[in-house]
């Protein structure tokens, strides 16, 4: 990439031009620019080169997956959604920066728009933001107020980077969880909503594949120091002796996810007619409402299931 730039500046003859429209320019100004420049380019445009764009873009291809099987999965996961969770319908968009800023990952993974904006690639930083104006509001009431902000949100995502598996697609349908709260000692958030979540995605799956598939819990911890059996006593247990057709265990060699999450993390995998085990939902601890409310009380958990991947995998082709 930054030889491609430098062939450009000296093409263009303006020695270091990202730099410069990247730091000197307001970002009211750039967008300005920009959005003159694609209305012109656009405006060069024929019918036939739009239609061209089209077949090649593989941003812009439909998605494989028939909008009848999301609509049986989304109705099945609101309908078991726990009385704590709010739902969310989210913008196409979330502020420049939102995935690179809180979660780490590079921003050429997101589709940037030209009005200082990114097209959703991860649902859950989008509601992490929600979550901290949500607690932050609670905060100025009572600066030690452990009341919860529990969000959830059906959004189909965006992302950019390229995949040598042609099974990844460039956008896709997910359903995300954020959970919002207080350092109580004792991972007493955490653990709460790590049942929680874990909860909801058994009853919504067990509901949605009525016995196509065994589903299977693996919890990890990702601190210095494992609390293996916290989580065995506190977790599994109380999950187990509720889902006892699922199998709960512990997954102490993942790796991962180190580095994105901090604290508890799971899994749940459903089985494949084949006998393969296939990870259907991803979720974890991480530190971004900390960063956004510069509290280090504040506890934020997360997780997501890909949707295209559940109804691809196991489709309901004649009614549940």
């Amino acid at each position: 990439m930054s030889e491609l730039i430098k062939r450009i500046e000296r093409e263009v003859g303006i020695p270091n031009l990202v730099e410069t429209l990247a730091t000197r320019l307001a970002p009211s100004d750039l967008q300005s620019m920009l959005l003159k420049t694609f209305r012109l380019r656009a405006s060069r445009l024929t019918p036939s080169a739009v239609l061209s764009a089209y077949e090649a873009n593989r941003f812009v291809a439909p998605s494989r997956i028939s909008p009848v099987e999301f609509l049986r999965w989304e109705q099945t996961a609101f309908s078991c959604l726990p009385s704590e969770f709010s739902s969310l319908a989210l913008a196409p968009v979330a502020p420049l920066g939102t995935s690179s800023v809180l979660a780490g990952v590079d921003q050429n993974w997101a589709v940037t728009t030209v009005r200082n904006t990114e097209v959703v690639s991860d649902s859950t930083n989008v509601l992490a933001l929600e979550c901290a104006l949500r607690r932050r509001q609670l905060l100025r009431a009572d600066p030690k107020c452990a009341q919860p902000v529990h969000l959830a949100s059906s959004h189909r995502l965006l992302r950019a980077q390229q995949y040598a598996d042609s099974k990844h697609v460039p956008h896709f349908s997910s359903f995300a969880l954020c959970s919002a709260g207080r350092d109580g000692g004792n991972l007493q958030f955490e653990i709460s909503a790590v049942i929680l979540h874990v909860h909801f995605y058994l009853t919504a799956l067990a509901a949605y594949l009525s016995h196509r598939a065994r589903l299977r819990v693996a919890i990890s911890d990702f601190s210095a120091i494992p609390r293996l059996d916290v989580i065995e006593e506190r977790i599994l247990s109380p999950l187990q002796s509720h889902f006892p057709q699922a199998d709960c265990a512990l997954e102490p060699d993942r790796t991962s996810g180190r580095g994105y999450y901090v604290d508890l993390v799971f899994h749940v995998y459903a089985s494949m007619p084949t006998g393969e085990w296939i990870e259907l939902v991803d979720g974890g601890s991480v530190n971004w409402t900390q960063r956004l409310l510069s509290n280090v009380k504040e506890r934020l958990f997360i997780s997501g299931i890909g949707s295209e991947r559940l109804c691809a995998t196991f489709p309901i082709r004649n009614g549940p």
